[in-house]
């Protein structure tokens, strides 16, 4: 079934509440990369270094990571609507919160609260725009996919714009944006089924018990710290004007949410998805070292193109994550994320004081040699994540499963 077939429910024919819930996750996609832009404002408005800036990041996935082991335990008990809710409160109270800091860490704090409510929400909103999208799980997952490409594409978009007048706007921004989504998630998400059976806090470490889970996480942990070394240290090496850096980080935005909803499965189509990852990993790993060692305007057409294979890489790892082993897709996708939302949390504190440490250059050999360690988990457990998620075929083909492109 192709997902943008119109005739089968596909991508763009959607209820109400999938669209009030996708158009939320936009805003919540944006609030990750919105900083990006400004954050040498913010190091200049509270005066601060680059590392101490960057615990902005750390602090934000830090707890979203240990919150994925709690999103479970709390929807499958005060059910998915109430919990997306719950999500979104927090961020616009902490996001409105963190435009009134006096000092980065103030500013960090609120950034873990924001952490917490977006960890509940985008968790959360994975699984119900797959419980509830027409077309079946494909379309659901790249509907997920657009709105994360989206959102990471306006976010620094937002962040220039409000943040040239001033660097607290984009949070109040965000704020106001995540109220409008509560709005939306109000008035057109009804109440979803509960789970028959209540998801433990321990449920999501024990998934990772599966091997092909294990390995998609662990892979997926690598690659991650390559993601967030471009987003959150890139920004100090190109050292732009917000809306220079803003544009930089659109154009790089675009190619992600482009690749992953349009490139990726095509790809995965004619290669298959372990491939099409492997391949993936190595080229990002090589557009990172010459990101690094590049002269200026080469380091911003590299970051551009880094959108390219990171979208091709979240679309591959979502659909192996929810596919590969027969737990519960929000227990799978809880486990995933509780490993790989780590190294969103390592990378943005190491970089900076790898680059302390040594020069300017190194973060980014790092990065490229995470990535290849990615590429290579992908090589050596290609056996577990091939064959499992083949066992699971029959489930797609009734359309319970998610679909998996596997060699």
């Amino acid at each position: 079934m192709d997902p943008f077939d119109a005739g089968t429910g596909g991508l763009l024919r959607q209820p109400k509440a999938v669209w009030a819930t996708a158009g939320a996750s936009v805003v919540a996609f944006m609030g990750i990369g919105l900083v990006d832009p400004i954050l040498p404002s913010i190091a200049q408005g509270l005066d601060a270094s680059a590392s101490q800036v960057s615990l902005l990041f750390t602090s934000y996935f830090l707890i979203t990571a240990v919150a994925m082991l709690v999103t479970g335990f709390v929807s499958s008990r005060i059910g998915g609507r109430r919990t997306l809710l719950l999500g979104l409160a927090l961020v616009v109270v902490f996001a409105g919160l963190a435009g009134t800091s006096g000092s980065v860490a103030e500013l960090v704090g609120f950034r873990a609260g924001w952490g917490l409510g977006n960890a509940l929400f985008v968790s959360t909103a994975l699984a119900v725009i797959v419980g509830a999208a027409a077309g079946g799980s494909a379309a659901a997952i790249l509907l997920y996919e657009s709105a994360l490409g989206l959102g990471m594409a306006c976010g620094p978009l937002l962040g220039a714009v409000l943040g040239d007048a001033n660097w607290r706007y984009p949070f109040f921004g965000t704020a106001f944006l995540m109220a409008v989504g509560f709005l939306c998630i109000t008035a057109f998400l009804k109440e979803q089924p509960r789970p028959a059976r209540r998801t433990g806090l321990l449920d999501p470490v024990r998934a990772l018990g599966h091997g092909g889970l294990a390995s998609a996480a662990v892979s997926s942990f690598f690659y991650n710290y390559t993601f967030f070394t471009v987003l959150a240290f890139t920004p100090f090496v190109l050292d732009m004007s917000p809306y220079r850096s803003g544009a930089v980080f659109f154009g790089w935005g675009v190619l992600l949410a482009v690749f992953s909803v349009l490139v990726a499965p095509r790809l995965q189509r004619r290669f298959g998805s372990l491939r099409v990852l492997g391949g993936s990993l190595v080229l990002l790993a090589a557009d990172v070292l010459v990101l690094g060692y590049g002269d200026h305007t080469t380091a911003v057409v590299c970051t551009v193109l880094s959108g390219a294979f990171i979208g091709v890489n979240n679309t591959v790892y979502t659909e192996l994550a929810l596919g590969v082993s027969d737990a519960p897709r929000p227990v799978a996708s809880a486990g995933y994320n509780f490993v790989r939302w780590f190294a969103a949390a390592a990378a943005p504190f190491f970089a900076p004081k790898i680059e302390e440490w040594t020069d300017v250059h190194v973060p980014f050999v790092v990065a490229a040699l995470s990535a290849l360690l990615g590429a290579a988990v992908v090589v050596v457990r290609r056996r577990a994540l091939t064959l499992e998620a083949a066992e699971r075929q029959p489930r797609h083909a009734t359309g319970d499963g998610i679909t998996v492109f596997a060699n």
